[in-house]
């Protein structure tokens, strides 16, 4: 695996050799960003400039060509004005999931606990609608697999707007959670060992889909 301490300071210097003083936040997310990162984990690394415009996009991909590893590197690189106008669902995910290495995002913080429960119900949305084409398009145990991956951040946030702890790692989250939640992260680790599993393709989806379809239903309901 990757020594993500060493990386990470020859990555901030790099950028820092050529955007300067405007790459105001440098963040770490994934399982990197987690403390458990596997052989085959990516390096999801957040860049925020000041600003962004086509030609910061040409020099991030040239600066970037000569660092090791770069097979590895993905993430997310905007602009400082267009995240703080960023959807607060997503945001709230973002800010979480987030380890700084320089600069802070607690400007972006205030308030956006209140977008969990929306963080909830967009994510249990996207996952319904790709369940769905999956189960009648794609049939590929590949995009079921990382939708597994991805549902686990809306059962994190789930367990927020059940209990407001929000917790980063996938371990102490298991520990945590109850049923349905737990299947779900359950299921989502075992395909990603790449083990045998005892369900069906279809059964592996309809699990997910049905607990997508509960959480859409339950935020759609009427408070009263």
């Amino acid at each position: 695996m990757v020594e993500i301490g060493q990386w990470m300071e020859g990555y901030v210097s790099t950028v820092e050799s050529v955007f300067g003083d405007r790459a105001v936040f440098v963040g770490l997310q994934g399982s990197y960003g987690r403390g458990e990162p596997t052989e085959s984990s990516d390096i999801d690394v957040v860049l925020i400039l000041d600003r962004l415009g086509p030609a910061d996009l040409e020099a991030y991909s040239a600066l970037t060509a000569g660092l090791p590893h770069r097979e590895l590197l993905c993430g997310f690189l905007s602009g400082w004005e267009e995240l703080c106008a960023w959807t607060p669902a997503e945001l709230f995910q973002f800010y979480h999931d987030t380890t700084p290495w320089k600069g802070s995002l607690e400007a972006l913080g205030a308030g956006l606990d209140a977008a969990a429960p929306e963080a909830v119900r967009s994510g249990a949305c996207a996952l319904y609608h790709a369940c769905v084409h999956n189960l009648l398009h794609e049939k590929d145990a590949g995009m079921l697999c990382e939708l597994y991956k991805s549902a686990a951040f809306t059962v994190q946030a789930v367990h927020f707007c059940r209990t407001g702890d929000y917790i980063r790692r996938r371990d102490g989250l298991l520990s945590a959670i109850a049923a349905p939640e737990r299947a779900i992260l359950e299921t989502g680790l075992a395909l990603r060992s790449g083990g045998p599993l005892a369900e069906s393709f279809v059964e592996l989806s309809n699990r997910l889909l049905t607990w997508a379809q509960g959480l859409i239903c339950e935020a759609g309901a009427p408070q009263g």
